[in-house]
């Protein structure tokens, strides 16, 4: 293999897959781009992959004082100790979710727990971040070592294009967000809307699941294949394989009983077994088949709604 595989289990990793030769890549025009990542162009190549990651990462427009490579190098040991990367307990604003492993090896593993750790000391304004961890066991397999997957990490983070939204990093955008998300599939997947309306005593408490569909639930193959694609083209393209993944949900689930208080964790079980039923080129086709979509009614949408959330005075996470 190459030097992109120290945190890699290569015996659950898609060897197959892997071996395949794919061309350097050289364009930079974005309608390529936007092209090839959907097509899977880099998925093809373990290493390819890890260079585009970092050229597209690379590009991403950040605040002048963004912590790099040397800073983690600086502050993990003073952060981490000498203790058991295993047990690190998490900071608050990832909300208990998963650390999925993906396919991590041991040193991956635990890799990601002293990344968390160091972010949370470098971003003191990050409130509610709940796809920070599958993010950073996701970039580890294509980085040469922590302290450049932790680059990236504070690349993403740090992004200040205003156009370009990236990972939500306060409960008020990840709450909005879930509204956002609600209102798209009211608009434009009707009928698993109806069924979720009709099954579910709050409607609202399931698709604020859709963030971990993507970041916790979906298998790596699948994830890769968005985060390829979420890289070039931004945020909209979380939002379209949620409705894909729901879309599909109901197509398999139609005309069998689901119970109010297990609608959640039906669909969780979906997507982690997502292999069974839908391949990663099905999903992304079904993602982007979705007509009439832009960036600019997400964006309206999202601002309605953080404008509303704002009124009521929700902005941070209330202790159940």
């Amino acid at each position: 293999m190459d030097e992109y595989n120290r945190f890699v289990d290569w015996d659950k990793m898609d060897v197959t897959v892997q071996s395949q030769d794919a061309k350097e890549l050289t364009c930079t025009e974005f309608q390529e781009l936007k092209q090839l990542a959907r097509q899977g162009y880099w998925a093809k190549n373990h290493s390819l992959r890890a260079k585009m990651y970092h050229k597209l990462i690379s590009n991403i427009p950040c605040r002048t004082v963004t912590p790099d490579a040397n800073v983690y190098r600086d502050i993990v040991v003073k952060i981490v100790g000498k203790r058991n990367s295993s047990s690190l307990p998490l900071p608050e604003f990832v909300d208990n979710s998963l650390v999925p492993t993906y396919c991590l090896n041991a040193e991956g593993i635990g890799a990601v727990r002293k990344i968390i750790l160091c972010i949370a000391n470098q971003f003191p304004d990050i409130s509610f971040c709940p796809a920070l961890p599958s993010v950073i066991a996701l970039l580890l397999h294509y980085s040469k070592d922590e302290a450049e997957c932790f680059e990236w990490v504070c690349r993403i983070l740090a992004c200040n294009d205003p156009s370009k939204r990236l990972i939500d990093q306060t409960f008020l955008a990840f709450e909005s967000s879930c509204m956002t998300f609600g209102d798209l599939v009211n608009k434009y997947c009707q009928a698993a809307h109806k069924l979720m309306v009709a099954v579910s005593e709050d409607v609202l408490e399931v698709y604020s699941d859709w963030q971990r569909w993507l970041f916790g639930e979906l298998p790596m193959v699948y994830v890769a294949r968005v985060f390829d694609v979420f890289l070039v083209e931004g945020y909209k393209v979380l939002y379209r394989v949620a409705l894909a993944l729901l879309k599909f949900f109901h197509k398999v689930r139609a005309g069998q009983p689901l119970e109010s208080d297990g609608i959640q964790q039906a669909i969780r079980a979906f997507v982690r077994d997502i292999a069974k039923s839908v391949s990663p080129e099905r999903l992304l086709e079904k993602a982007f088949a979705i007509r009439l979509f832009s960036r600019k009614e997400i964006q309206l949408l999202q601002m309605a709604n953080e404008k509303a959330l704002q009124q009521k005075g929700i902005t941070i996470k209330q202790k159940r």
